[in-house]
């Protein structure tokens, strides 16, 4: 991809942002402990809001020109103004990671495009919860996962505006060893760049009433967090606390990929899942302790009332054949069907777990993959984590990291884990439930329906992804489909952790979501 910068409308804040965002930094270093890891803080510095530092300028940018070659091979010469934005809200505790990028379209393969009304993709790069930082990017992110094309630029060669946020994470401690990127600061920093948006309608480019998050493992947990938890007064002292925007954080459409979500029954999930799998060198994890995670996930299952078309009430006994029918042989068929036939019959020599029925003299048209759950489970092989994978007995995942407090690193986030390690009279500490709910999509689809949350999503992950259950997406799939949200679910077929099989479709499917078309 080649990139050549023009520089237009460079004013004093853009300068500013050229030397690491310095002007927009004001809380950088002063009171961490107020950031959006710490309530307390939180609510001691409540009352800030919108002030002059949130008007974005629509003269400040650098033009530039990319090729971006779409998913058909087709090389498209984009030309876009780049918009560097020192910080999202008006009291940053580090606007390195507060920041946020702004890309609009301005000419595609020789073509004049007006994005002014063109939706917006707010593509987060988070990973792992840990911090992310836009505030050295000088352009859009080109390349995705593997080299390829990223999700950003194929968007912006559609048409569409674009925008890169940083957010805070769970590994920033400061220098009195104050860690102030843990939960909740990520998605309260998402929700703020949502508000900024939306704060600045008409300045901004783009429609902002049509805002499609997107974001890979945590980050698509933190994207779907984001579309389930639209405008909830909850989050509510933690952004006054940032002095952020007084506008709304609801937003239109949800892109998730393999989200890391329900991270206080994860534990569960995983052995009800992947619980007779072993692990990579061989070995079996302990019976004990996986048997009685995967006994706890019934009750869990039928706390969520999940029913889905042809099953009705989702239970730990039939979720594997509602995981089976809906997704997982659907996704082989989809697999097996696209396969030449001498491919298709090499791939079913090979995996003769699999019945392939159907197909108009052999071939893939109308054939149809079917297949045993425990013969599935062998298929995947190993299990990628141990038990438990989430909540870690030494507390020594990047979960227990997340739920950290203070100068304290790490903590336990479930009462299984907590008692296994103190003891049966182990409480966990008090703001722990708080914060399990402002991190939980499901907390704002089943405990406390919004009504606020975004109706269109697009889920996705691979049948090999052993990073956390399968059932995880399932269930937020299932829920959502009987909220009668528009839901688009697939599972890559022998696909891993964050796979991404269909980009150029899921920007088309932001189109048609929207309503847009750009015109030529």
């Amino acid at each position: 991809m080649k990139r050549r910068a023009v520089v237009m409308g460079l004013t004093a804040a853009t300068v500013g942002t050229a030397a690491g965002f310095t002007s927009g930094a004001r809380a950088a270093t002063r009171d961490r402990r107020a950031g959006a890891g710490t309530g307390a803080g939180a609510e001691a510095r409540a009352g800030g809001g919108a002030s002059a530092d949130l008007v974005f300028d629509p003269d400040a940018f650098t033009e530039s020109t990319l090729t971006v070659k779409d998913t058909g091979g087709v090389a498209h010469e984009v030309v876009y103004r780049f918009h560097k934005v020192a910080s999202y809200v008006a009291d940053p505790v580090d606007a390195t990671y507060q920041s946020l990028n702004v890309s609009v379209p301005v000419r595609i393969d020789g073509t004049a495009v007006d994005a002014s009304g063109a939706p917006i993709l707010l593509a987060n790069g988070i990973g792992g919860y840990m911090p992310s930082s836009v505030a050295n990017n000088t352009g859009i992110v080109a390349s995705g996962m593997g080299g390829g094309t990223s999700r950003q630029a194929l968007a912006l060669a559609a048409g569409y505006v674009v925008v890169e946020p940083g957010a805070r994470g769970r590994t920033l401690v400061d220098a009195s060893g104050i860690y102030y990127g843990t939960a909740p600061a990520a998605i309260v920093d998402l929700k703020a760049a949502v508000r900024y948006l939306k704060f600045n309608e008409g300045r901004v480019p783009g429609n902002v009433r049509r805002i499609v998050s997107s974001g890979v493992s945590a980050g698509g947990a933190l994207s779907a967090l984001l579309g389930a938890s639209g405008d909830s007064p909850r989050y509510e002292p933690y952004l006054r606390a940032l002095g952020a925007a007084d506008a709304s954080d609801a937003i239109f459409a949800v892109g998730s990929w393999c989200p890391i979500i329900d991270l206080e029954h994860a534990d569960m999930a995983y052995e009800w899942c992947w619980g007779g799998n072993p692990l990579s060198g061989g070995a079996q994890v302990d019976p004990t302790v996986s048997g009685e995670l995967k006994a706890a996930y019934a009750e869990h299952l039928a706390s969520l009332g999940l029913r889905a078309k042809g099953f009705g009430a989702l239970t730990a006994r039939n979720l594997d054949a509602y995981l089976l029918r809906t997704h997982l042989e659907p996704s082989a068929t989809r697999f097996l069907a696209a396969l030449p036939d001498a491919d298709r019959a090499a791939y079913l020599a090979a995996n003769p777990f699999i019945t392939w029925t159907g197909g108009a003299s052999g071939g893939g048209s109308g054939g149809r993959a079917t297949f045993s759950w425990a013969d599935f489970l062998t298929h995947v092989g190993t299990r990628k984590k141990n038990a438990p994978s989430f909540d870690g007995f030494t507390l020594a995942t990047p979960e227990n990291n997340l739920f950290g407090t203070g100068t304290t690193k790490a903590r336990h986030f479930t009462r299984y884990s907590l008692r296994h390690e103190s003891g049966d009279s182990a409480r966990l500490d008090a703001d722990i439930p708080a914060k399990l709910d402002l991190m939980n999509p499901m907390h704002h689809l089943v405990e406390n329906l919004n009504r606020d949350r975004a109706k269109h999503w697009w889920i996705r992950l691979g049948t090999k992804d052993t990073d956390t259950s399968l059932s995880v997406a399932g269930n937020l799939s299932a829920r959502l489909t009987s909220l009668g949200d528009d839901v688009d679910t697939a599972y890559y077929w022998d696909a891993g952790h964050g796979a991404d099989l269909d980009p150029g479709a899921f920007v088309e499917w932001i189109g048609e979501v929207s309503g847009y078309r750009r015109a030529l």
